[in-house]
């Protein structure tokens, strides 16, 4: 299986006529696989708190939304 996020935040540029392609750290490949992780579990959550006792829990909602800003900056400031 490959692996998308190491190719996801894989930097690829031109260098002279060349392609350099640098890989990224491996901390910074497990930091956004928990992100991610964490993400689907809180989200599943958030479904099931909605599901059984019929209410919104807006922290569970603003710890997914932080989590989800969390990765899509890593992969914005990753591709700069």
């Amino acid at each position: 299986m490959a692996d998308h996020i190491r190719h996801a935040l894989t930097r690829r540029r031109i260098q002279r006529g060349r392609i350099i392609i640098e890989e990224p750290d491996e901390k910074l490949v497990y930091a956004v696989k928990f992100a991610m992780v964490m993400a689907m579990c809180l989200t599943g959550l958030e479904v099931s708190t909605v599901a059984f006792l019929k209410t919104w829990n807006s922290e569970v909602f603003s710890a997914i939304m932080s989590l989800v800003g969390l990765v899509t900056g890593i992969f914005v400031g990753r591709k700069t």
